[in-house]
């Protein structure tokens, strides 16, 4: 993500109609907007047949040029409810620069009061811009996905590429159809770019459809050299031409000795991020090994997209492990600079706040969140954040020390970040409400010995000689992930963790909000407190320290003294293993087949950015979700969004270079240009 984000700045005509102030162009039809946009996009793609024509559990696929003010998206959206099998999945993926704020946008869909039920909904929902980026919504249980990418529109959809490397950019997810929007061409001829057309090009496959409302030449020939064949038909009202097209193009026949720079650098990305089969599942039947958060997130996002889904579960209850405190804190460390770990911690955040919000009665409380600048250097990061979310209310509050005592209910005397929609989780509710769907079976008490694949069919045998069977596996077993051999390479850390428990007295202060400093501290669940965690690296043992109680309290006092009336004597707790990796970012996606990603990429041991010009050896089906750390209720619904997305071949719900500082085989090629291996 970065910081050049600017809303749009709109003037309002006497009828009430938008226009853009920059561009002096109008967002839709005076005439009848909705009618322009069923005639042109709808239409003209052959929506209401394709969408009828579908079969059960398939998705379709949308790519806009220009957001604006989300019409196009509703009237899809409620075609789609009228036409489309119920189990189908609509993925509409739009690409904006200016975005209208929320006022502007409630403002603009009061137009259509025809469409009032879906537009509060994506009202509801609509996020708060942070610099450019991506931001997944979705709706009905996820029967409609918005993917809203904040950027220029040739750049927003090259992040969706598979890569930018000539060979394989086919490689990247494909396109149903082309809603060619934004501005005229000759009120804003940057947008409708030669790079725009080659994206369009690369995510486009045979029958690909696109329209337009411009017969400009420029969209024409843009058109043309993507691989279009073009044809003008009647535009809607006073326009007396449209365009539509149909992708008819070839598959290029490209020479991979052309690529090759083995002695010098590339100039293109090395391929280890593509797989060399890439396989279409058309069995959908996945196994899950693991019930914890990671493993019941992904179960859920499977199981919406019509997967049959079986989670294997070594206990006789779900989140037991890591995942089994009784309150954890929604949270994630925001950060000024931009890398990948900034990033992901700004995009996961945002869309499990979207997640949670419908779920909060049934699994926790949305009391907020207050981070505490509780140190120097969070002191200083504090201020250091307050210029890129200054504008970002909805998401965060900066507040003085006053303003947070006001919030917490208790005297605070440091001043710190408020998270006004974030709060508590009881994981184990939360995995509960997961599961709870005709899709999903349990297995439980089926510890896991070790997995085999044979003809691209995994065997799971369990240690009672049990064996269960498909062509996808997904591991989500945390720090033991580390016993099956396919993924013994990974550089898993064990934290262990230490959470303290007290009774709610007459003596303790009241809290109305989750408090976070050394530790944590959230409002008293049942009458009783939870505070913690302990830091353990390198410690494994399982059992209660008093002296860990002890720490729990004194980093409790320390930033609120308040709760200077306990005891260490006799109190209750847990422990548990957090899993993380060296870069602190989750490991999600497919397992790489190690031996023969390190024969294939020696090269890079000598130069990293080596020509090489084949793809990674990856597991067929074989894939992991582990390494959330501290931050699991944050981290694991976009981890298994994300998931879902690749193993279904949809378009994914972050930028293309942020997935792959999440690939499993990062840690591999990173040791290859290290020359480690």
């Amino acid at each position: 993500m970065t910081d050049n984000i600017h809303n749009a700045t709109l003037e309002w005509d006497e009828e009430g109609q938008p226009i853009s102030a920059v561009f002096g162009d109008v967002y839709f039809s005076k005439a009848n907007g909705l009618e322009e946009t069923r005639h042109v996009f709808l239409h003209h793609n052959q929506l209401p047949e394709r969408f009828t024509a579908l079969k059960d559990t398939q998705h379709f696929t949308v790519g806009e040029t220009g957001f604006g003010s989300g019409l196009n998206f509703l009237a899809a959206w409620n075609l789609w409810l009228t036409t489309a099998p119920k189990s189908a999945q609509l993925h509409f993926v739009s690409v904006e620069k200016y975005p209208l704020n929320k006022t502007d946008l409630t403002r603009a869909m009061s137009l259509w009061p025809e469409l009032e039920n879906l537009s509060n909904q994506l009202i509801d929902r609509y996020p708060t811009f942070v610099g450019n980026g991506f931001h997944r919504l979705k709706f009905l249980d996820g029967r409609i996905i918005l993917t809203l990418i904040i950027d220029d529109a040739a750049e927003g959809f090259t992040k969706l590429l598979a890569s930018t490397h000539p060979l394989f950019k086919n490689a990247s997810t494909k396109f149903d159809a082309w809603f060619l929007d934004g501005f005229a061409p000759s009120k804003n001829p940057q947008m409708w770019s030669d790079d725009l057309f080659s994206c369009i090009k690369a995510l486009s496959k045979p029958d690909t459809t696109a329209a337009t409302f411009s017969a400009a030449a420029i969209v024409k020939n843009g058109l043309k050299a993507a691989g279009f064949s073009v044809q003008k038909v009647a535009g809607f009202g006073r326009k007396r031409e449209m365009v539509k097209a149909l992708f008819t193009a070839e598959p290029e026949a490209l020479n991979p000795d052309d690529f090759s720079y083995r002695g010098s650098f590339s100039p293109y990305p090395v391929p280890w991020t593509i797989a060399k089969n890439q396989t279409v599942f058309t069995n959908k039947h996945a196994l899950i090994i693991g019930g914890g958060l990671a493993g019941c997130h992904s179960a859920r996002a499977l199981a919406e997209r019509g997967w049959q889904v079986k989670i294997i579960e070594r206990h006789s209850e779900l989140a037991q492990e890591g995942s089994g405190n009784p309150q954890g804190v929604l949270y994630a460390k925001l950060s000024p600079m931009e890398e990948a770990q900034a990033a992901f911690n700004l995009t996961s955040l945002q869309y499990a706040l979207n997640f949670y919000r419908p779920l909060w009665e049934k699994i926790g409380d949305n009391c907020g969140v207050l981070q505490l600048a509780y140190k120097k250097s969070e002191a200083e990061l504090h201020e250091q954040l307050k210029n890129r979310f200054s504008n970002a209310d909805q998401l965060v509050k900066f507040l003085n020390a006053t303003q947070a005592s006001d919030l917490a209910g208790i005297n605070i005397s440091q001043t710190g970040l408020f998270f006004p929609q974030a709060g508590w989780i009881d994981p184990r509710k939360l995995c509960a409400h997961l599961v709870d769907h005709p899709n999903i079976q349990i297995n439980y008490d089926f510890q896991v010995r070790e997995i085999h694949c044979i003809e691209n069919n995994w065997q799971v045998f369990s240690e009672a000689g049990a064996i269960e069977n498909s062509s996808v596996v997904i591991i989500a077993t945390a720090k033991d992930t580390m016993h099956f051999e396919q993924a013994n390479h990974l550089p898993i850390k064990s934290i262990r963790g230490q959470v303290t428990y007290f009774p709610q007295t007459e003596n303790t202060p009241v809290l109305k909000t989750v408090v976070c400093a050394e530790g944590y501290i959230g409002p008293a669940q049942d009458g009783i407190y939870c505070t913690g965690a302990t830091f353990n690296l390198k410690d494994s043992e399982a059992a209660l320290r008093s002296n860990d109680h002890q720490t729990n309290l004194d980093n409790l006092r320390e930033n609120l003294p308040e709760f200077d009336v306990m005891r260490s004597d006799n109190l209750q707790g847990r422990v548990a293993f957090r899993c993380s990796l060296p870069d602190y970012l989750p490991c999600v996606g497919g397992l790489p087949i190690v031996d023969k990603l390190v024969e294939d990429f020696a090269p890079l041991r000598k130069n990293a950015r080596a020509g090489i010009t084949t793809a990674g050896s990856y597991w067929p089906g074989l894939y992991i979700n582990i390494g959330h750390g501290a931050r699991g209720l944050a981290y694991t619904p976009l981890c298994a969004e994300l998931l879902a997305s690749q193993i279904n071949d949809e378009p994914i719900p972050l930028e293309r270079e942020l997935a792959n500082a999440l690939n499993p085989a990062r840690f591999v090629i990173r040791d290859l240009t290290r020359n480690k291996r």
